[in-house]
């Protein structure tokens, strides 16, 4: 089996050429922060849409105009937008792109900390906030063959990075709701659990750790080959339907807002802090998906180290004009505040919080897709 870090020479070769040639005929100033302490390619940005049909929403695609996932340069091969499936309703390919590669880069992370005997690291993203990683070996680590290790840190790199790569992007989400935003003059609060953005951020992790379980493939052509089979599996349709879709729900969802903007007067706001599973948004009464219900997926757990003899803790250091507000939430009392938290501790009671701010914003049923099909009490 080849492993992660096997592989890691390769792509990471083949990245550092491919992006000095995309600086050069770009035409682009330096970028900076390229790669980390490591020696790690971070991931570069994507721009994601609304899946609306207004002016400046989305752009919907059918599954061949995609293309290939590129790690960096994905300007010329890579296509970005809304896709509609049955089973999971609107996809936003930026956000699966941008998890899955999250997930990468935390992966190929691990690896180089666990190589090296570290016990804590952390990783910077281009949001304002910091994670910070703790890792607890196996009494027996030390007596371990190569090849055990190697297998074991494989596996503990692809289910801890598949972690962070959802954390980092659900925590995005958290921080928009709370007024964040990448533009200083362009409001992203519409965008905050638009419907389709948690479900295609945890689909991108999920694609992430199964591109880096590829033995064959490099991660690019994994990862297309990954997400290609999953949007069929979740019975892609054309863009056509997606627009389709996104009509049928204008004017309950969302609506036509100031100046080309969107109202989104709905949000899913499932993460998975409940049941464990985030359950996707999907059009219902379209001829294309006859019957069609919604799959849930399961988020990412870090009890899935347990079984590795690994134990690790994943703290967030927030920063930015939200700190104080998110921070003030998870620790009511000042007394006992603290300046970071534990995903696994503390996204249950902001998302509690966020729900009842979405339910004095947006009225009852905010977070209902069909609330006329609920049963009365």
């Amino acid at each position: 089996m080849k492993s992660l870090s096997d592989a890691r020479s390769t792509r990471i070769a083949l990245s550092v050429g491919l992006t000095a040639a995309a600086l050069l005929l770009g035409g682009c100033g330096r970028q900076p922060n390229l790669f980390d302490d490591h020696g790690i390619g971070r991931p570069r940005p994507r721009t994601g849409r609304y899946a609306t049909a207004t002016i400046g929403g989305a752009t919907f695609l059918d599954l061949d105009d995609a293309g290939m996932h590129s790690y960096y340069t994905g300007r010329r091969w890579e296509r970005n937008g809304i896709i509609y499936t049955c089973r999971a309703g609107h996809i936003d390919l930026a956000h699966v792109r941008k998890s899955a590669d999250w997930t990468a880069y935390a992966a190929e992370k691990i690896v180089a900390v666990i190589e090296k005997g570290q016990t804590e690291f952390s990783l910077k993203v281009s949001d304002p906030v910091r994670y910070f990683v703790t890792l607890r070996y196996p009494c027996d680590w030390s007596e371990r063959t190569p090849i055990e290790k190697r297998r074991v840190t494989t596996e503990v790199a692809i289910e801890l990075g598949r972690y962070l790569g959802f954390a980092i992007s659900a925590w995005h989400e958290i921080i928009t709701w709370f007024g964040y935003r990448n533009v200083p003059l362009y409001p992203e609060f519409p965008s905050a659990f638009s419907w389709e953005d948690s479900f295609s951020d945890l689909l991108g992790s999920h694609l992430g750790a199964a591109a880096l379980r590829d033995t064959v493939r490099p991660f690019d052509s994994a990862m297309t080959w990954a997400l290609t089979n999953e949007l069929e599996q979740l019975g892609v349709q054309s863009k056509e339907v997606a627009a389709q879709a996104a009509r049928k729900v204008e004017g309950n969802w969302y609506s036509d807002g100031f100046l080309f903007m969107v109202q989104m007067n709905k949000r899913n706001l499932d993460l998975g802090v409940d049941d464990g599973y985030i359950t996707p948004w999907i059009v219902h009464h379209l001829d294309a998906c006859p019957g069609a219900e919604p799959r849930s997926y399961a988020i990412p757990s870090l009890s899935a180290l347990c079984d590795l003899g690994f134990v690790a803790k994943v703290e967030i250091e927030p920063g930015g004009l939200e700190k104080k507000r998110i921070l003030q939430v998870v620790y009511p009392d000042p007394e006992r505040r603290k300046d970071r938290i534990e995903p696994e501790l503390h996204f249950r009671p902001i998302m509690e919080y966020i729900h009842w701010d979405a339910l004095e914003r947006f009225g009852p049923d905010v977070d209902v897709p069909w609330p006329d099909e609920i049963p009365a009490d």
